[in-house]
């Protein structure tokens, strides 16, 4: 068969241009499918961007409100909301021309805008053309759930594919979910004058989270003003003079708006993967570890496989399945070490196990914990709330992280590299720290290690009494 392409990769978000941009630079003839008018995807367009630069804008409203506990006696007369929108714009069309059209066809990459689908095993169509190529990369992405809850579509919502094009601030406004996107939206409208309640299923927010770090971080956002309902499940809605009537088992919330922000969905209905032998599961199309697909010539990676939907996620899977798909498939992707972090204020940071995963498969855990309030720094700039969680075994192998406070996602990138490198916890503690830091916190952490064994150890304790006994007679 006569192929066009070394490799055609659909879907131009992290996964799909970390792939492309990698590919054409090995010299492969690359072509790049995009259904939108624009590359960048849902983390440029819709998700991270301009989410932080939203929560950025926020955050200085609250800092501003904050003044007088600094002596900094000044108010906050008004907020322009869409000042504060206009600032995230900003911010993605500076992105946006790392993500031009026109740098990557300066790399080589063939650019097609057009929504396409297969024809069969080893041909794509789009916009009348029929591609052929050595290999595909399927990385479409995903969109927000459609949650069945009578009255919902009627009365309509937003989700984050349309929040940052409002052109009003809502009053008031109920987040339907209470994961990441619901938090940290929900916490960032508050801080700019929304009135807003969360409704979560779980019985805390942030259910993928240590209980005990997300309570962190409620408590905060309780304090801006955000009301927050877990184990909550919202069962009809309502328009009634103009506003929405969300019914939940504990009461109806009357807001201006709803976000929806409960779950996400695979973008795979319109590429006809019945006709090219791809199959696709709950979570989305099935990948062996290599990112193949159940046919070998078709790869896929980001949010439309399932999995950890982040992008970095997305990007270090476009890398491997680029070059599984353009070498040889000896690459398999490696999910053992995998930091996120949600961005609320305080933020919360993750890597490897939780503590209850850890108990269940090993019966000799360490828990090493340290306040912000402990860490200097914190306490100067009055971010003393939160903490450091590191989880080991005896042996001081770490299993997993877990901080919550000021730059969180910053700092566990220390326990991220170790942990990447095999590096035992005494890595953390024995390596200077600049004083007064944030990154402290870390080291204090794995200080507790020693102290705990110490603690246990009743005979060295009692053996060094005896030396230092000694050596105090001696003078």
């Amino acid at each position: 068969m006569t192929v066009d392409y070394d490799l055609v990769i659909i879907g131009g978000g992290s996964a799909g241009l970390v792939a492309a941009s990698a590919g054409a630079q090995l010299q492969a003839k690359v072509a790049l499918v995009e259904k939108e008018d624009r590359l960048g995807g849902d983390c440029l367009h819709y998700g991270c961007v301009p989410s932080k630069s939203l929560i950025h804008a926020s955050r200085v409203a609250h800092e501003v409100a904050r003044g007088p506990e600094f002596g900094l006696h000044t108010r906050l007369e008004k907020i322009d909301f869409q000042a504060a929108l206009g600032h995230v714009h900003r911010v993605i069309d500076t992105i946006q021309v790392h993500d031009s059209t026109e740098r990557f066809e300066s790399l080589g990459v063939e650019v097609i805008y057009g929504q396409g689908e297969f024809i069969d095993s080893q041909t794509f169509k789009v916009n009348g053309r029929v591609l052929k190529a050595r290999s595909y990369i399927i990385a479409t992405g995903s969109r927000p759930d459609r949650i069945p809850i009578e009255g919902l579509e009627a009365a309509g919502y937003i989700t984050n594919l349309t929040v940052f094009s409002l052109n009003y601030q809502p009053k008031s406004l109920a987040v339907i979910g209470s994961g990441p996107i619901g938090c940290e939206l929900g916490q960032a409208f508050a801080r700019l004058g929304t009135e807003v309640t969360i409704i979560g299923s779980s019985d805390h927010i942030l259910p993928r989270e240590e209980p005990e770090a997300a309570a962190v971080v409620q408590a905060q956002m309780e304090k801006d003003g955000v009301r927050i309902l877990n184990d909550t499940r919202a069962q009809r809605v309502e328009v009634i003079d103009g506003k929405k009537h969300v019914h939940t088992p504990s009461g109806t919330i009357v807001v201006d708006d709803i976000l929806l922000a409960a779950g996400r969905v695979p973008n795979v209905e319109a590429l006809n993967l019945e006709a090219a032998g791809v199959a696709v599961g709950k979570e989305g199309i099935t990948v062996n570890e290599k990112l193949q697909t159940t046919n070998s010539h078709i790869y896929a990676a980001g949010d439309v496989i399932g999995g950890y939907q982040f992008t970095h996620v997305a990007g270090y899977e476009g890398a491997v399945a680029m070059q599984n798909a353009l070498i040889f498939p000896t690459k398999s992707a490696d999910y053992s070490v995998i930091p996120w972090a949600t961005f609320t204020d305080p933020e919360l940071a993750r890597v490897g196990l939780t503590e209850a995963q850890a108990r269940k498969r090993y019966d000799d855990i360490y828990i090493l914990k340290q306040e912000f309030a402990g860490v200097d720094r914190a306490l100067a700039e009055a971010a003393g709330q939160g903490f450091a969680k590191i989880i080991t075994r005896s042996s001081g192998e770490i299993l997993g992280a877990h901080l919550v406070g000021p730059h969180a996602g910053e700092l566990i990138h220390e326990i991220v590299l170790a942990m990447s490198n095999n590096l035992k916890v005494d890595a953390l503690k024995n390596m200077i720290h600049i004083y007064p830091t944030l990154a402290e916190v870390n080291s204090k952490a794995a200080l507790q290690l020693t102290k705990q064994k110490y603690a246990k150890n009743q005979r060295l304790q009692g053996l060094l009494s005896n030396v230092f006994g000694v050596l105090r007679s001696w003078g």
